[in-house]
C-alpha cells in the first residue's frame, strides 16, 4: 500500500485533521499529563473514601470509649474496673495471680 493510497483513505483524512489531532493531544494531556488529570483524581478520590472509612472506625470507637467513662463515673464500677484490669487492691487484701499452662 503507498502513501497515496493511504492519505485517501477516510480515517486516515479524520485523523489527520488539524482540529481532530489538537483534541486528541488536549484529551491525553487532560487525562494524563496535567496536574488535575483523572488519574489523580481517581487517587485522591480513593483517598477520600478511607478518610470516611477511618473517620466511621474512629466515631464508633469514641462512643465505645463514652459508654465506659460514663460508666466508670461510678465508684462501684470504677474499683470494679481497676481491681480487673490494674490487679489493684484494698490495703488489707492479697491479690494471686493464676496462670493457667496451655502447653500440653
Amino acid at each position: 500500500m503507498k502513501l497515496k493510497d493511504i492519505r485517501n483513505k477516510r480515517w486516515f483524512r479524520i485523523l489527520s485533521n488539524r482540529y481532530v489531532l489538537i483534541l486528541l493531544i488536549f484529551a491525553f494531556w487532560m487525562f494524563f499529563l496535567d496536574s488535575n488529570s483523572w488519574l489523580i483524581h481517581h487517587e485522591l478520590d480513593q483517598e477520600i473514601n478511607e478518610l470516611q472509612s477511618n473517620k466511621e472506625y474512629y466515631k464508633k470507637e469514641i462512643a465505645k470509649d463514652r459508654t465506659v467513662i460514663e460508666k466508670l463515673n461510678d465508684s462501684f464500677e470504677l474499683e470494679n474496673y481497676a481491681r480487673q484490669n490494674y490487679y489493684m487492691k484494698r490495703p488489707n487484701e492479697d491479690i494471686f495471680i493464676i496462670e493457667y499452662d496451655t502447653i500440653r
